[in-house]
């Protein structure tokens, strides 16, 4: 079984820095890609990136360049470093461990970004 818990999220103001941490249970980490998605009041679903077990990295356009994903086998836990935030960066940010069977999603954190 899976946990995920997110934490890192915060009101920040625009152009400032956030670091998004999960910490992921059990002993599937390493061999699993992991991502970040964010969802606004009102708006899709969106994929932010992702990073799988070798270290290949996606990126929405939206982030890309600002934002960047990587991992830490060792701690079981995927960073989202967020950097040059924008108003609509404001969302509820969810790591997801992405498997064959089943996809896992942690609780959310929320991110606000102010003009």
């Amino acid at each position: 079984q899976v946990q995920l818990v997110e934490s890192g999220g915060g009101l920040v103001q625009a152009g400032e820095s956030l670091r998004l941490s999960c910490a992921a249970s059990g002993s599937t980490f390493s061999i699993s890609t992991m991502g970040w998605y964010r969802q606004a009041p009102g708006k899709q679903r969106e994929l932010v990136a992702t990073i799988t077990s070798g270290g290949s990295i996606t990126y929405a356009n939206s982030v890309l360049g600002r934002f960047t994903i990587s991992r830490d086998n060792a701690k079981n836990t995927v960073y989202l470093q967020m950097s040059g935030l924008k108003p609509e960066d404001t969302a509820v940010y969810y790591c997801t461990l992405f498997r064959r069977s089943q996809n896992y999603w942690g609780q959310g954190t929320q991110v606000t970004v102010s003009s």
